[in-house]
């Protein structure tokens, strides 16, 4: 099984580039780093308070990886300065 999820951010903090790179980096660090995940900022990457982060995770069964991208996704929830618009999941057999 393989999943994929596109998390839609909005950085309302930011004020150049570099803030939000580091804001960036420090979730795609943890995600990286608790969950095993592949992940990636995939879109919007020249735009201050908005981005995009792509993650893709591979299991066995299909409930472990339900529960991981939800976790993942509850994670960047509640980082400081940041505000999810959108997130979605997809999985394959």
């Amino acid at each position: 099984m393989v999943a994929g999820a596109r998390i839609e951010l909005f950085l309302p903090a930011c004020q150049n580039l570099k803030e939000k790179r580091a804001i960036v980096k420090s979730i795609i660090g943890k995600l990286r780093s608790r969950f095993n995940l592949s992940v990636a900022e995939v879109a919007y990457q020249e735009q201050w308070q908005r981005t995009v982060i792509g993650i893709a995770a591979v299991a066995n069964e299909i409930s472990f990886l339900q529960n991981e991208l939800q976790a993942a996704i509850r994670l960047v929830e509640i980082q400081p300065g940041v505000e999810l618009i959108h997130a979605e999941t997809e999985y394959y057999e």
